[in-house]
């Protein structure tokens, strides 16, 4: 198994931190340095109530809020410690700079807090799959009886596992590319880059830059650099990644393995990569049939997993248990009914291209439900790698006429249902009006391709509404 770390313990006392956001990382961050004697400054660009109110816990507890001007840099400032969702554009991060004042991420932040033998970290990062990936590493560690939590972007905050009572053998983490951006000395065990795809270039400002901190996960990486062999960017960011010496390059594909490798033969997961002899050997770790949903791309996050959790010394059992006792999260490729031979799936969780592109190859035929907002994104590619698929479309949001002009170009044969609604009420029109174009052995498919938040407060509720609209189908029968 992994080995423990020594950390450098800092002295945080008196130290003057400005903390740039309130909110799910802000705050704890603004109570954790406080806590260490660190003279606290949280700056805020909002001035509404909710954050009037978060203001007056913090300062109450001796913290200092400033709100409604994010922009300034206060005065005597040492470090500053940001939010995820600050852009690196802000004009507070140009007063740093020039003030020659370090910012972290609260990634970095918990990365520093790290007491003496540590637990060390596994680490996943991509556009889509991440935290499918995560909770299935692990389900996979626990199953080995390690004791350990999924944390980062998902589950327990990683300053309470860093900072909290319990011990842990490895921590599985999650790590958003705001995340990795903020994160400049973190150096963990192992490391996946589960795919690379256009996201957040509005944050980043370019597809380059975006490449390059999701590419920070593997610097440094100890054991092993997971990286997808059917997306060559991120066995680019392998090559140009500074690793510790003996650390290994070890691909993921769908397809039969090469040496160092997993991937699958004849419906059983395999791995080439830490076996003896892996030039002729292989080790079986379990049949795509305990991978729930079997969709290439949730074998695909299996295969990742297992390589993160094989780096770790976990045996062969230890996978396919824990593979068979994970179920993913909602709204992911989820079955909600077959109703009079029509298959009906939630898969509100693909925001973006890449992930629709991914949750239309797993079914076929399909009447895809679609649209919301764009955030930037162009649907011709996607449309035209699923254009055979589909029996239908119905296209719902502000942005559905980007895909609708897609579907006439690529598709001009395939029926479309535009809804010019974004009431809430919209989803159980798409609903009938899918099961309308469905015949028995179709997929009605809720793959948005979208953000939520024209419609809907977030993709749950997305994808809530669409279930509770193919129940109510079910229940009046009038498929």
């Amino acid at each position: 198994m992994g080995s423990r770390e020594v950390t450098e313990q800092l002295d945080w006392n008196g130290k003057k931190v400005t903390v740039a956001g309130l909110g799910v990382s802000g705050i704890p961050a603004a109570r954790v340095l406080h806590g260490l004697g660190a003279v606290v400054t949280v700056v805020n660009d909002g001035d509404d109530e909710r954050s009037r109110a978060q203001a007056a816990e913090l300062e109450a507890e001796g913290v200092t809020v400033r709100l409604g001007d994010g922009a300034t840099l206060p005065t005597g400032t040492e470090l500053i410690v940001t939010t995820p969702g600050w852009r690196p554009d802000k004009p507070l991060f140009a007063a740093a700079a020039e003030a020659g004042v370090e910012v972290w991420g609260d990634v970095e932040l918990a990365w520093r807090l790290r007491g003496p033998g540590a637990a060390p970290w596994l680490a996943v990062t991509g556009t889509n799959g991440k935290t499918t990936t995560v909770r299935m590493l692990a389900s996979i560690l626990e199953a080995a009886g390690l004791r350990t939590a999924a944390v980062g972007n998902i589950g327990v905050s990683l300053l309470d596992a860093v900072l909290g009572e319990e011990q842990y053998d490895v921590l599985v983490v999650e790590l958003s590319s705001y995340q990795l951006h903020w994160a400049p000395s973190v150096r963990v065990h192992s490391a996946a880059v589960l795919n690379l795809a256009p996201d957040h270039l509005d944050w980043h400002g370019s597809m380059e830059a975006y490449a390059a901190d999701k590419g920070r996960i593997y610097e440094g990486n100890q054991i092993a650099c997971v990286y997808n062999v059917a997306d060559k960017a991120t066995e680019d960011l392998v090559v140009e990644a500074d690793v510790e010496e003996g650390c290994r390059a070890i691909g993921f594909t769908l397809g039969t393995p090469g040496p160092s490798e997993l991937g699958v033969v004849e419906g059983i997961l395999v791995d080439r990569a830490f076996v003896e002899n892996r030039q002729k050997n292989a080790q079986e770790l379990a049949e795509v049939s305990d991978v729930q949903p079997p969709a290439p791309h949730n074998i695909a996050n299996a295969l990742a997993a297992a390589a993160l959790a094989r780096a770790f010394g976990v045996d062969a059992k230890a996978v396919r248990d824990g593979l068979q006792a994970f179920r993913p999260d909602p709204h992911r490729i989820e079955l909600v009914e077959e109703i009079e031979g029509v298959t009906y799936v939630d898969d509100s969780k693909a925001t973006n291209t890449h992930a629709a592109e991914a949750s239309l190859a797993a079914y076929d035929p399909i009447v895809w439900i679609a649209g919301g907002l764009a955030k930037g994104a162009a649907f011709d590619e996607l449309v035209e790698k699923s254009a055979k698929r589909l029996r239908g479309a119905v296209l719902i949001g502000a942005d559905r006429a980007l895909i609708r002009e897609a579907l006439a170009r690529h598709a001009p044969e395939v029926p479309v249902v535009d809804l010019d609604r974004t009431d809430t009420g919209a989803m159980s029109e798409a609903v009938r009006e899918a099961a309308r174009l469905a015949r028995p052995g179709d997929t009605v498919l809720l793959a948005p391709a979208c953000a939520s938040m024209d419609m809907f407060t977030n993709y749950n509720k997305r994808g809530e509404a669409f279930a509770d609209a193919v129940r109510a189908l079910a229940a009046t029968g009038d498929a």
